[in-house]
């Protein structure tokens, strides 16, 4: 899916969330949307619908935004180095829309690669298990069958 123009992004697109999938803006923490949600279903990109996070990679890091293990598919999030506010981070921002996403870190659990991917919940939306066929995802139920 190509990217909207900017006009029409500004229309289909909270203030909070053009801020933060275009501008790089970070929401704050603990008070977002998704933080503490745990609902079983996957995470896609606001600006795109593209498929970029599952909920049984969800996992709570004490920080204050959604975290992450890894994505659905590591080719759905691309890394940059940024340098801004005087840190060195990793980027990351969807394939195809490039929201920006938010940053990954090597604090994660060790157990499931080391990795914390911590996305603002501004740049996503939640599509739960029972909308997955409905919304267009069917190929993502597999993730959640339990046999």
């Amino acid at each position: 899916m190509a990217k909207p123009n900017e006009a029409d992004l500004r229309e289909q697109l909270t203030p909070e969330q053009y801020a933060v999938t275009q501008e790089a803006a970070t929401e704050a923490p603990f008070n977002n949307k998704y933080d503490a949600w745990f609902d079983e279903g996957i995470y896609v990109d606001v600006v795109s619908g593209e498929p970029l996070f599952s909920s049984l990679d969800k996992y709570d890091a004490g920080c204050g935004w959604p975290s992450f293990t890894k994505p659905i598919e590591k080719k759905s999030v691309k890394r940059h180095l940024d340098t801004s506010h005087g840190m060195y981070r990793t980027e990351v921002k969807s394939q195809d829309a490039e929201s920006h996403l938010g940053h990954v870190f090597t604090d994660g659990p060790i157990a499931q690669g080391g990795l914390r991917y911590c996305i603002n919940s501004a740049a996503l939306k939640f599509v739960p298990v029972a909308e997955l066929a409905a919304q267009g995802y069917s190929e993502y139920e597999s993730l959640f069958n339990k046999e």
